[in-house]
Protein backbone atom coordinates (compact mmCIF):
# COMPACT_ATOMS: atom_id res chain seq x y z
CA UNK A 1 0.00 0.00 0.00
CA UNK A 2 1.40 3.05 -0.63
CA UNK A 3 1.82 5.88 1.57
CA UNK A 4 -0.71 8.32 -0.41
CA UNK A 5 -3.75 5.19 0.03
CA UNK A 6 -2.74 5.28 3.40
CA UNK A 7 -3.45 8.67 3.97
CA UNK A 8 -6.54 8.85 2.13
CA UNK A 9 -7.83 5.80 4.40
CA UNK A 10 -7.24 7.34 7.70
CA UNK A 11 -8.83 10.80 6.47
CA UNK A 12 -12.11 8.83 5.35
CA UNK A 13 -11.67 6.77 8.91
CA UNK A 14 -11.77 10.48 10.91
CA UNK A 15 -14.20 11.87 8.98
CA UNK A 16 -16.49 8.67 9.71
CA UNK A 17 -15.63 9.09 13.16
CA UNK A 18 -13.32 5.50 13.56
CA UNK A 19 -9.81 7.28 13.81
CA UNK A 20 -9.24 5.55 17.11
CA UNK A 21 -10.61 2.27 16.09
CA UNK A 22 -8.10 -0.43 15.86
CA UNK A 23 -7.05 -1.74 12.33
CA UNK A 24 -6.47 -5.82 11.69
CA UNK A 25 -6.12 -6.82 8.48
CA UNK A 26 -7.73 -9.68 6.73
CA UNK A 27 -7.05 -12.39 4.57
CA UNK A 28 -7.45 -11.42 1.12
CA UNK A 29 -9.03 -13.58 -2.56
CA UNK A 30 -7.82 -12.84 -5.76
CA UNK A 31 -9.71 -9.57 -6.19
CA UNK A 32 -7.94 -6.50 -5.58
CA UNK A 33 -9.74 -5.77 -3.11
CA UNK A 34 -8.26 -5.28 0.55
CA UNK A 35 -10.04 -5.86 4.32
CA UNK A 36 -9.45 -5.06 7.51
CA UNK A 37 -11.70 -5.40 10.92
CA UNK A 38 -12.19 -2.67 12.67
CA UNK A 39 -12.49 -2.86 16.70
CA UNK A 40 -14.18 0.26 18.39
CA UNK A 41 -13.65 1.17 22.15
CA UNK A 42 -17.05 0.08 23.20
CA UNK A 43 -16.07 -3.41 21.80
CA UNK A 44 -18.03 -3.71 18.58
CA UNK A 45 -16.27 -4.61 15.11
CA UNK A 46 -16.97 -3.05 11.68
CA UNK A 47 -15.20 -4.25 8.36
CA UNK A 48 -13.62 -1.51 6.32
CA UNK A 49 -13.17 -2.42 2.73
CA UNK A 50 -10.57 -1.10 0.63
CA UNK A 51 -10.94 -1.31 -3.75
CA UNK A 52 -8.71 1.21 -5.05
CA UNK A 53 -10.27 2.36 -8.43
CA UNK A 54 -7.68 -0.08 -10.60
CA UNK A 55 -10.11 -2.11 -12.71
CA UNK A 56 -11.07 -0.90 -16.32
CA UNK A 57 -14.45 0.53 -16.58
CA UNK A 58 -18.04 -1.43 -15.53
CA UNK A 59 -20.82 -1.70 -18.43
CA UNK A 60 -22.61 1.05 -19.61
CA UNK A 61 -26.01 0.19 -19.39
CA UNK A 62 -26.80 1.16 -22.84
CA UNK A 63 -23.57 -0.22 -24.52
CA UNK A 64 -24.05 -2.41 -27.51
CA UNK A 65 -21.89 -5.35 -28.10
CA UNK A 66 -19.47 -3.00 -30.30
CA UNK A 67 -19.14 -0.74 -27.27
CA UNK A 68 -18.23 -3.32 -25.00
CA UNK A 69 -15.54 -5.02 -26.16
CA UNK A 70 -14.19 -1.93 -26.85
CA UNK A 71 -14.26 -0.98 -23.05
CA UNK A 72 -12.79 -4.50 -22.27
CA UNK A 73 -13.15 -7.53 -20.32
CA UNK A 74 -15.26 -5.96 -17.17
CA UNK A 75 -17.59 -4.28 -19.73
CA UNK A 76 -17.83 -8.00 -21.52
CA UNK A 77 -18.50 -9.66 -18.74
CA UNK A 78 -20.81 -7.34 -17.03
CA UNK A 79 -18.81 -7.14 -14.11
CA UNK A 80 -19.05 -4.47 -11.67
CA UNK A 81 -15.03 -3.46 -12.08
CA UNK A 82 -14.88 -3.58 -7.98
CA UNK A 83 -17.00 -0.32 -7.59
CA UNK A 84 -17.89 0.48 -4.20
CA UNK A 85 -21.18 2.27 -4.87
CA UNK A 86 -21.76 -1.25 -6.92
CA UNK A 87 -21.55 -3.48 -3.25
CA UNK A 88 -23.76 -0.50 -1.18
CA UNK A 89 -26.16 -1.16 -3.87
CA UNK A 90 -26.54 -4.75 -3.93
CA UNK A 91 -26.14 -4.89 -0.06
CA UNK A 92 -29.12 -2.74 0.38
CA UNK A 93 -31.59 -4.94 -1.96
CA UNK A 94 -30.19 -7.72 -0.30
CA UNK A 95 -31.33 -6.49 3.32
CA UNK A 96 -34.46 -4.72 1.92
CA UNK A 97 -35.57 -8.44 0.63
CA UNK A 98 -35.32 -10.20 3.88
CA UNK A 99 -31.76 -11.48 3.08
CA UNK A 100 -28.71 -10.52 5.34
CA UNK A 101 -25.88 -8.48 3.62
CA UNK A 102 -23.74 -6.23 5.79
CA UNK A 103 -25.31 -3.19 6.48
CA UNK A 104 -23.14 0.19 5.11
CA UNK A 105 -22.44 2.66 7.89
CA UNK A 106 -19.64 5.15 5.53
CA UNK A 107 -18.72 4.54 1.85
CA UNK A 108 -16.47 6.95 -0.37
CA UNK A 109 -17.67 5.57 -4.06
CA UNK A 110 -14.55 7.75 -5.94
CA UNK A 111 -12.07 6.81 -3.55
CA UNK A 112 -13.41 3.10 -3.53
CA UNK A 113 -13.42 2.74 0.62
CA UNK A 114 -16.57 1.36 2.65
CA UNK A 115 -17.17 0.42 6.67
CA UNK A 116 -19.87 -1.69 7.08
CA UNK A 117 -21.09 -4.38 9.47
CA UNK A 118 -18.94 -7.35 10.60
CA UNK A 119 -21.16 -10.09 10.10
CA UNK A 120 -18.00 -12.58 11.61
CA UNK A 121 -16.10 -15.43 10.44
CA UNK A 122 -18.73 -18.52 10.92
CA UNK A 123 -18.24 -18.85 6.99
CA UNK A 124 -20.12 -22.11 5.73
CA UNK A 125 -16.61 -23.53 4.49
CA UNK A 126 -15.11 -23.18 7.77
CA UNK A 127 -17.91 -24.42 9.68
CA UNK A 128 -18.13 -27.81 7.21
CA UNK A 129 -14.32 -27.94 7.70
CA UNK A 130 -14.03 -28.00 12.21
CA UNK A 131 -16.97 -30.77 11.49
CA UNK A 132 -20.12 -29.20 10.97
CA UNK A 133 -22.92 -31.38 9.50
CA UNK A 134 -23.06 -30.04 5.59
CA UNK A 135 -26.32 -31.11 4.79
CA UNK A 136 -28.43 -28.57 7.25
CA UNK A 137 -25.91 -25.96 5.29
CA UNK A 138 -27.02 -26.73 1.90
CA UNK A 139 -30.22 -26.93 3.03
CA UNK A 140 -30.40 -22.88 4.75
CA UNK A 141 -28.38 -21.51 1.39
CA UNK A 142 -30.50 -22.98 -1.07
CA UNK A 143 -33.46 -21.31 1.65
CA UNK A 144 -31.76 -18.30 1.38
CA UNK A 145 -30.94 -18.61 -2.80
CA UNK A 146 -34.92 -19.63 -3.13
CA UNK A 147 -36.10 -16.16 -1.05
CA UNK A 148 -33.56 -14.01 -3.72
CA UNK A 149 -35.09 -15.73 -6.49
CA UNK A 150 -38.23 -15.50 -5.77
CA UNK A 151 -37.84 -11.84 -4.72
CA UNK A 152 -39.41 -9.25 -7.53
CA UNK A 153 -36.02 -8.02 -9.59
CA UNK A 154 -35.42 -4.40 -10.40
CA UNK A 155 -33.67 -2.87 -13.26
CA UNK A 156 -32.33 -0.63 -10.87
CA UNK A 157 -31.08 -1.00 -7.34
CA UNK A 158 -31.64 2.45 -5.29
CA UNK A 159 -30.68 3.25 -1.78
CA UNK A 160 -30.79 5.86 0.73
CA UNK A 161 -27.54 7.03 -0.10
CA UNK A 162 -28.40 8.11 -3.37
CA UNK A 163 -26.64 5.65 -5.53
CA UNK A 164 -28.60 3.97 -8.04
CA UNK A 165 -26.79 1.10 -9.75
CA UNK A 166 -28.30 -0.60 -12.42
CA UNK A 167 -28.80 -4.24 -12.41
CA UNK A 168 -27.37 -5.49 -15.83
CA UNK A 169 -28.30 -9.09 -17.70
CA UNK A 170 -25.72 -12.03 -17.55
CA UNK A 171 -26.54 -11.89 -21.30
CA UNK A 172 -24.95 -13.98 -24.36
CA UNK A 173 -21.96 -11.59 -24.75
CA UNK A 174 -21.22 -11.82 -20.96
CA UNK A 175 -21.72 -15.66 -21.23
CA UNK A 176 -19.37 -15.91 -23.99
CA UNK A 177 -16.68 -13.76 -22.24
CA UNK A 178 -17.00 -16.11 -19.93
CA UNK A 179 -16.95 -19.36 -22.15
CA UNK A 180 -13.58 -18.27 -23.54
CA UNK A 181 -11.34 -17.76 -21.05
CA UNK A 182 -10.45 -21.35 -21.10
CA UNK A 183 -9.53 -21.68 -24.86
CA UNK A 184 -8.03 -18.16 -24.17
CA UNK A 185 -5.66 -19.23 -21.09
CA UNK A 186 -5.58 -22.90 -21.11
CA UNK A 187 -2.89 -23.24 -23.38
CA UNK A 188 -0.47 -20.73 -21.73
CA UNK A 189 -0.60 -23.19 -18.73
CA UNK A 190 -0.90 -26.43 -20.59
CA UNK A 191 1.01 -26.40 -23.78
CA UNK A 192 -0.20 -29.72 -24.53
CA UNK A 193 -3.81 -28.33 -25.18
CA UNK A 194 -3.87 -27.30 -29.21
CA UNK A 195 -6.55 -25.11 -30.14
CA UNK A 196 -6.27 -24.04 -33.59
CA UNK A 197 -8.84 -21.16 -35.79
CA UNK A 198 -11.17 -24.21 -36.55
CA UNK A 199 -11.53 -25.66 -33.48
CA UNK A 200 -12.28 -22.21 -31.90
CA UNK A 201 -15.12 -21.67 -34.17
CA UNK A 202 -16.07 -25.16 -33.61
CA UNK A 203 -15.84 -23.95 -29.91
CA UNK A 204 -17.58 -21.03 -30.37
CA UNK A 205 -20.76 -22.97 -32.57
CA UNK A 206 -21.46 -25.28 -30.09
CA UNK A 207 -22.13 -22.78 -27.12
CA UNK A 208 -24.06 -20.32 -28.78
CA UNK A 209 -27.52 -22.48 -28.23
CA UNK A 210 -26.21 -22.24 -24.46
CA UNK A 211 -25.62 -18.83 -24.51
CA UNK A 212 -29.16 -18.15 -25.76
CA UNK A 213 -30.45 -20.43 -23.56
CA UNK A 214 -29.25 -18.83 -21.08
CA UNK A 215 -29.85 -15.32 -21.85
CA UNK A 216 -33.42 -16.18 -22.28
CA UNK A 217 -33.89 -17.18 -18.87
CA UNK A 218 -32.23 -14.54 -17.89
CA UNK A 219 -34.98 -13.68 -14.99
CA UNK A 220 -33.76 -13.93 -11.57
CA UNK A 221 -31.59 -11.97 -9.15
CA UNK A 222 -28.05 -13.46 -9.02
CA UNK A 223 -25.63 -13.30 -6.40
CA UNK A 224 -23.09 -14.76 -9.15
CA UNK A 225 -20.25 -15.69 -6.53
CA UNK A 226 -23.01 -18.04 -4.43
CA UNK A 227 -20.47 -20.53 -2.55
CA UNK A 228 -19.86 -21.37 1.02
CA UNK A 229 -16.83 -19.40 1.30
CA UNK A 230 -19.16 -16.49 0.34
CA UNK A 231 -21.87 -17.60 2.95
CA UNK A 232 -21.87 -16.67 6.62
CA UNK A 233 -23.67 -18.92 9.19
CA UNK A 234 -26.07 -16.02 11.68
CA UNK A 235 -28.03 -18.78 14.01
CA UNK A 236 -29.41 -15.29 15.72
CA UNK A 237 -31.77 -14.69 12.45
CA UNK A 238 -34.80 -16.20 11.34
CA UNK A 239 -35.21 -18.12 8.30
CA UNK A 240 -33.43 -17.12 5.31
CA UNK A 241 -31.44 -14.23 7.06
CA UNK A 242 -29.60 -16.86 8.76
CA UNK A 243 -27.39 -17.01 5.76
CA UNK A 244 -24.85 -13.85 6.05
CA UNK A 245 -23.91 -13.02 1.66
CA UNK A 246 -20.81 -11.50 0.78
CA UNK A 247 -18.84 -10.71 -1.96
CA UNK A 248 -21.76 -9.74 -4.19
CA UNK A 249 -21.20 -7.15 -5.69
CA UNK A 250 -21.22 -8.52 -9.54
CA UNK A 251 -24.58 -9.02 -8.96
CA UNK A 252 -26.51 -9.82 -12.26
CA UNK A 253 -30.21 -10.49 -14.04
CA UNK A 254 -29.59 -14.37 -14.45
CA UNK A 255 -30.58 -17.84 -15.27
CA UNK A 256 -31.23 -19.22 -11.80
CA UNK A 257 -29.21 -21.85 -12.76
CA UNK A 258 -26.00 -19.70 -12.44
CA UNK A 259 -25.89 -19.50 -8.54
CA UNK A 260 -26.83 -23.35 -8.18
CA UNK A 261 -23.82 -24.36 -10.51
CA UNK A 262 -21.65 -21.67 -8.31
CA UNK A 263 -22.93 -23.59 -5.16
CA UNK A 264 -22.71 -27.13 -5.98
CA UNK A 265 -19.55 -26.83 -8.20
CA UNK A 266 -17.56 -25.16 -5.79
CA UNK A 267 -13.48 -24.82 -6.47
CA UNK A 268 -12.22 -24.85 -2.82
CA UNK A 269 -14.46 -27.87 -1.48
CA UNK A 270 -15.53 -31.03 -2.73
CA UNK A 271 -19.19 -31.40 -3.00
CA UNK A 272 -20.28 -34.81 -3.03
CA UNK A 273 -22.08 -36.43 -6.20
CA UNK A 274 -24.88 -37.52 -3.59
CA UNK A 275 -24.53 -34.04 -2.07
CA UNK A 276 -24.97 -32.52 -5.27
CA UNK A 277 -27.53 -34.29 -6.31
CA UNK A 278 -29.91 -34.67 -2.91
CA UNK A 279 -29.16 -30.16 -2.83
CA UNK A 280 -30.20 -29.87 -6.68
CA UNK A 281 -33.54 -31.86 -5.90
CA UNK A 282 -34.35 -29.67 -2.55
CA UNK A 283 -33.88 -26.58 -4.73
CA UNK A 284 -36.08 -27.70 -7.58
CA UNK A 285 -38.58 -28.87 -5.12
CA UNK A 286 -38.81 -25.52 -3.60
CA UNK A 287 -37.89 -23.25 -5.90
CA UNK A 288 -40.44 -21.43 -8.89
CA UNK A 289 -38.19 -20.64 -10.73
CA UNK A 290 -37.16 -24.22 -11.90
CA UNK A 291 -39.18 -27.05 -13.92
CA UNK A 292 -37.66 -30.24 -14.73
CA UNK A 293 -35.99 -31.38 -17.20
CA UNK A 294 -35.47 -28.26 -18.50
CA UNK A 295 -33.89 -26.83 -15.70
CA UNK A 296 -31.35 -30.07 -15.00
CA UNK A 297 -30.24 -29.68 -18.86
CA UNK A 298 -29.93 -25.85 -18.31
CA UNK A 299 -27.89 -26.26 -15.01
CA UNK A 300 -25.47 -28.74 -16.90
CA UNK A 301 -24.76 -26.87 -19.81
CA UNK A 302 -24.60 -23.34 -17.83
CA UNK A 303 -22.99 -25.05 -15.22
CA UNK A 304 -20.84 -26.36 -17.59
CA UNK A 305 -20.36 -22.86 -18.90
CA UNK A 306 -19.39 -21.48 -15.64
CA UNK A 307 -17.04 -24.52 -14.35
CA UNK A 308 -15.59 -23.67 -18.00
CA UNK A 309 -15.26 -19.86 -17.28
CA UNK A 310 -13.24 -21.06 -13.69
CA UNK A 311 -10.60 -22.82 -15.32
CA UNK A 312 -10.00 -20.35 -17.58
CA UNK A 313 -9.91 -17.96 -14.32
CA UNK A 314 -7.34 -20.34 -12.28
CA UNK A 315 -5.10 -20.64 -15.32
CA UNK A 316 -5.16 -16.92 -15.64
CA UNK A 317 -4.14 -16.17 -12.01
CA UNK A 318 -1.65 -18.66 -12.40
CA UNK A 319 0.64 -18.09 -15.78
CA UNK A 320 -0.55 -14.29 -15.48
CA UNK A 321 -0.70 -13.68 -12.46
CA UNK A 322 1.33 -15.92 -10.39
CA UNK A 323 -1.03 -17.51 -7.93
CA UNK A 324 0.00 -21.22 -8.31
CA UNK A 325 -2.28 -21.79 -5.77
CA UNK A 326 -5.31 -21.99 -7.60
CA UNK A 327 -3.63 -24.51 -9.86
CA UNK A 328 -4.15 -27.23 -7.14
CA UNK A 329 -8.26 -26.59 -7.52
CA UNK A 330 -8.23 -27.20 -11.23
CA UNK A 331 -8.59 -30.74 -10.78
CA UNK A 332 -11.58 -30.51 -8.60
CA UNK A 333 -12.88 -28.52 -11.40
CA UNK A 334 -12.67 -30.77 -14.16
CA UNK A 335 -14.56 -33.44 -12.05
CA UNK A 336 -17.34 -31.51 -11.88
CA UNK A 337 -16.91 -30.57 -15.79
CA UNK A 338 -17.20 -34.35 -16.36
CA UNK A 339 -20.36 -34.60 -14.16
CA UNK A 340 -21.99 -32.15 -16.58
CA UNK A 341 -20.84 -33.61 -19.79
CA UNK A 342 -22.75 -37.03 -18.98
CA UNK A 343 -25.69 -34.97 -19.91
CA UNK A 344 -26.49 -36.29 -23.26
CA UNK A 345 -27.32 -33.08 -24.29
CA UNK A 346 -23.70 -32.01 -24.18
CA UNK A 347 -22.12 -34.58 -25.93
CA UNK A 348 -20.58 -32.54 -28.91
CA UNK A 349 -18.88 -30.35 -26.15
CA UNK A 350 -17.23 -33.58 -24.46
CA UNK A 351 -15.94 -34.62 -27.75
CA UNK A 352 -14.13 -31.26 -28.57
CA UNK A 353 -12.77 -31.24 -25.01
CA UNK A 354 -11.32 -34.90 -25.85
CA UNK A 355 -9.91 -33.90 -29.35
CA UNK A 356 -8.69 -30.57 -27.78
CA UNK A 357 -7.82 -31.28 -24.40
CA UNK A 358 -6.02 -34.49 -23.61
CA UNK A 359 -6.47 -35.99 -20.25
CA UNK A 360 -2.72 -35.08 -19.35
CA UNK A 361 -4.14 -31.54 -19.34
CA UNK A 362 -7.02 -32.10 -17.28
CA UNK A 363 -4.76 -31.79 -13.91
Amino acid sequence: MTAEREALKTSFLLAAGLQDARREGLAGDASTRAYERLFLADGSRRIFMDQPPVESAPCPPDADAGTRRTLGYNAMARLAAGRVDAFVAVAGWLNRSGLSAPRIEAFDADLGLAVMEDLGDDLFGARIANGADERPLYEAAVEALVHMQASPVPDRLGTASGIDWPLLTYDALALETAADLLPDWLPALRPEVRIDASARADWAALWRPILERGEAGASVFCHRDYHVENLIWLPDREGPARVGMVDFQDALRAHPAWDVSMLLHDARRDVSPGLSDRTLQLYLDRSRSAGEPAFVADFHALGALNICRILGVFARLVKRDGRPKYEAFMPRMWGYLDRCLADPGLVDLRDWLDACVPSEARR
